[in-house]
């Protein structure tokens, strides 16, 4: 297993970001390759994702821990993907976004297609950037 963890800083108070990530219906603002989103019953999210340029459908589970800020998420189906978005206040008009990813290099390459080894790693780590740039995009336009 390879962990990724990536952190970004938010020009917004923690409860827009806490809010903002439990929106299921955004997440296609800012999670690149996923094309439609809703929650589900309980504790379950449905993703319509375009992986390696195949349309694939995954069910993820997600545990919050609310009263540290920390939403917890893994795959039930696909490839065997979890992670953590831990919010950090670091004053009260500002956020740090702490995301973990946690996966398999093979079966991700197998789902989703694209480069071995470290040419992987890179790639997943620029998604992973980008998909928090693009979070804190969203959260400050609301502001």
């Amino acid at each position: 297993m390879s962990t990724l963890e990536e952190q970004i800083d938010i020009n917004a108070p923690i409860d827009a970001a806490w809010d903002c990530l439990h929106r299921v219906e955004e997440y296609p603002s800012f999670l690149q390759g996923v094309r439609g989103a809703r929650a589900e019953s309980g504790d379950r999210a449905h993703l319509d994702v375009d992986a390696g340029g195949r349309a694939q459908e995954f069910e993820a589970e997600i545990t919050d821990r609310g009263d540290e800020h920390v939403m917890a998420w893994r795959t039930t189906g696909g490839p065997d993907l979890s992670g953590t978005f831990s919010l950090l206040p670091i004053d009260q008009g500002h956020t740090r976004v702490q995301a973990r990813v946690t996966y398999e290099p093979g079966k991700v390459r197998d789902a989703f297609g694209g480069p071995k080894g470290f040419a992987q790693a890179t790639a997943i780590e620029r998604l992973v950037r980008d998909d928090l740039q693009q979070f804190k995009e969203l959260v400050e336009a609301e502001r």
